[in-house]
């Protein structure tokens, strides 16, 4: 069995900013020690291999229930030792992410219509106003930091779109999501999950009001398929409230990811962004390279619903497992040159947006979000570099993001 020194804890090494900016060195040594390892200091087990993840993360004995978590959250002596923990998670619980089987089904049924491909296709559209919105307010370029007023306003209208909330509320709603993002961390300090819970109720309030506005008045958005669900029985209220709340944080925060740390990667690497302006048929598999080569999130959780076999130890049931995908994206094993960023790369079974039954539901929109922001930023601008350097957040170990991307547009004329 694997297992990391136990002087140095692993939480210890992926709290360092030299980890939060580039981690892979790091996760590249660990995982060529093995590819599933064992923290005694935390009783967390972490997996490297592509191969190994993918098979847990497809397993019906691997779930995302961390009430199961043997030692985590939901056990008495942790409730006593940290109420506001406990009531966070509490809280937090009843949505299809955090919950196993029939429930999970249950509730993804509610949501699935609505991003099969055909659904999400006839999006376009509207995508692609939202990204001309912002084009035009960009003139003729010049210096612009390209986070704040291309890749995280795009998403965010784009996912409010879908529930009909109005633009005023886009930076209430990103604030929200900003405290509570961290939770996906695990270890989080008592301000932040303090922070997190408030923000979790005021978010909770306006959601409601927003079900019940609904109720009222009918529409035709993603936010009525949930309140039919909700009338119908197939989701409690709590499921109805906390399954909008996820989605609005998470339906915007991965495509922010997707759109600024490909950005980067295609900055850093001038070949492969004339290539793509060369060609655009490139846009597709060029969106692939830039989720598997800097993806925007650290770890991807499950938990052990039995004893799990995987590389050479088994996983006890009730043990908490995370991936690191960034290790998992770049295993040799599987991937062709793994540390190149390769726009044109064929073979590409990144696991950025997990596998099996919890695949992350919006994957295809994000997809198309990433083609159409691309796609547009090309059409208007002729020349597009790096005017600065680029700034990673450091005050989240799991969801990994860009505070800062400085870059300089010349508009084509």
């Amino acid at each position: 069995m694997n297992t990391v020194a136990e002087e140095s804890s692993w939480w210890d090494t992926i709290k360092k900013q030299s980890f939060l900016i580039d981690p892979y060195p790091q996760l590249k040594a660990w995982r060529e020690l093995g590819p599933v390892h064992h923290d005694r200091a935390s009783d967390v087990y972490f997996v490297l291999g592509h191969n190994e993840f993918a098979k847990l993360a497809r397993s019906p004995k691997m779930g995302r229930d961390t009430r199961l978590w043997r030692g985590g959250w939901a056990t008495p002596e942790a409730k006593t030792r940290d109420p506001v923990c406990y009531q966070l998670f509490s809280e937090m619980q009843p949505q299809m992410i955090n919950v196993n089987g029939a429930d999970h089904q249950r509730m993804r049924g509610v949501f699935e219509q609505a991003f099969r491909p055909a659904a999400v296709a006839a999006m376009a559209p509207m995508i692609e106003a939202e990204a001309v919105k912002l084009l035009d307010a960009m003139g003729n370029g010049g210096d612009l930091e390209f986070i704040a007023d291309y890749a995280a306003p795009l998403p965010l209208r784009v996912v409010c779109n879908l529930f009909e909330i109005p633009a005023e509320m886009d930076q209430q709603v990103l604030a929200w999501s900003d405290s509570m993002i961290r939770v996906l961390d695990i270890m989080t300090t008592p301000e932040q999950r303090k922070e997190a819970l408030e923000a979790l109720h005021e978010f909770k309030i306006y959601v409601r009001e927003l079900i019940a506005e609904h109720r009222r008045n009918p529409g035709n958005c993603l936010l009525d398929t949930l309140v039919a669900a909700f009338e119908a029985g197939t989701l409690n209220e709590e499921e109805a409230v906390m399954n909008l709340v996820s989605m609005l944080i998470a339906g915007h925060e991965t495509t922010v990811t997707l759109i600024g740390n490909g950005m980067l990667c295609l900055l850093r690497n001038p070949e492969q962004l004339a290539a793509l302006r060369a060609d655009r048929s490139l846009v597709k598999t060029a969106v692939e390279e830039c989720m598997r080569y800097e993806p925007g999130g650290n770890m991807i959780l499950r938990v052990a619903i039995e004893d799990f076999p995987v590389g050479d130890l088994v996983i006890p049931a009730g043990s908490l497992v995370l991936g690191f995908i960034g290790a998992v994206n770049r295993d040799p094993a599987v991937f062709a040159d793994p540390e190149r960023f390769d726009i044109s790369r064929a073979k590409n079974p990144h696991l950025t947006f997990g596998a099996g039954a919890y695949t992350c539901i919006g994957a295809g929109l994000a997809r198309l979000e990433g083609e159409v922001a691309f796609n547009a930023l090309l059409d208007r601008f002729s020349e597009i570099e790096l005017a600065g350097e680029a700034r990673w957040r450091l005050d989240r170990m799991n969801a990994r993001s860009l505070e800062c991307l400085p870059v300089r547009l010349r508009r084509n004329m």
